[in-house]
């Protein structure tokens, strides 16, 4: 058996405190843990982005992120942006633009797109494909994807 730490952070704006193995990732702790299912368990290998969060406003592969890097953090998952204007106007350009398919990937996709909004260096299609080819998508929706950005940035989403 490993080494049990205890780690406090937030997410989502809640405080959590969990005593776990060391082992035990972000994504382990949010999804099994604590019920949030947001991010989804993709590649366990940090490869497909399914599993992105944002963790002290920076996003973060959760499956590769221990819960004890995450000590006294700010953990904001999908969920987190249902609160924010930005989001809003991020999740409707999702569904204008249909840029999600069966959905898996959404949560990463959207927790990539969301840290795509405040990057001036992201105003043309390429720079935004090159800035979320960490996220994958089984259904390639990525044109669909990179026009919502384009929408929720205030570009003309084409």
């Amino acid at each position: 058996m490993g080494t049990t730490v205890s780690t406090r952070l937030r997410v989502d704006g809640e405080p959590v405190e969990l005593s776990v193995d060391a082992r035990v990732t972000l994504l382990d702790a949010l999804r099994d843990l604590l019920g949030v299912t947001g991010p989804k368990k993709g590649c366990d290998h940090g490869q497909c982005g399914a599993c992105t969060v944002r963790v002290e406003g920076r996003t973060a592969l959760s499956c590769l992120t221990l819960l004890a890097a995450a000590e006294g953090a700010d953990v904001e998952t999908v969920h987190a942006l249902a609160a924010d204007p930005r989001g809003a106007r991020l999740r409707e350009a999702f569904v204008a633009h249909d840029a999600f398919q069966c959905g898996f990937c959404t949560p990463g996709q959207l927790m990539s797109a969301f840290a795509a909004l405040d990057r001036p260096d992201l105003e043309d299609p390429a720079a935004i494909r090159e800035f979320m080819s960490g996220n994958l998508c089984r259904c390639g929706a990525y044109p669909n994807i990179v026009a919502a950005i384009r929408q929720a940035r205030g570009g003309h989403g084409a």
